[in-house]
């Protein structure tokens, strides 16, 4: 039997450097490769983080992507485990990084742990966890 995995998501932006250094300065992807001027996109990039992939793309030229919607049916969001969140949170305010808040509460509790919710330029919606049960 073969092994599946996760390999990676794409994501498509109408705010690429902005979007860019939101993965790579604020969550810590790191670039593997940038491509320019890719089968007609301005950008297709490929970030890791350990041995998840995001495949960040402009749209095509002369295309507006359309803002995404988090009642839309698809990905809701994606999830990241961190070591310590009070920690990650209070970085990520330093780089003035938009939450998405529950109550007024950047970090809320959740069974077992705590979460919190960032969005990303582009509208993904990035959650920070700091357990790793389901």
């Amino acid at each position: 039997m073969t092994k599946n995995y996760v390999h990676h998501l794409c994501i498509q932006t109408n705010t690429y450097l902005e979007t860019l250094a939101f993965y790579t300065k604020a969550l810590g992807f790191e670039i593997v490769e940038e491509s320019q001027n890719f089968h007609g996109r301005a950008f297709n990039t490929w970030l890791k983080l350990g041995t998840f992939y995001i495949e960040l793309q402009t749209g095509k030229q002369g295309e507006e992507l359309v803002v995404a919607n988090s009642n839309s049916e698809g990905l809701v969001h994606f999830c990241l485990w961190v070591e310590n969140l009070q920690q990650e949170v209070e970085r990520l305010i330093e780089l003035n990084t938009h939450f998405v808040l529950k109550n007024g509460e950047i970090i809320y509790h959740i069974e077992n742990g705590q979460l919190c919710k960032l969005k990303a330029p582009e509208g993904t919606i990035v959650e920070l966890r700091n357990n790793q049960g389901i």
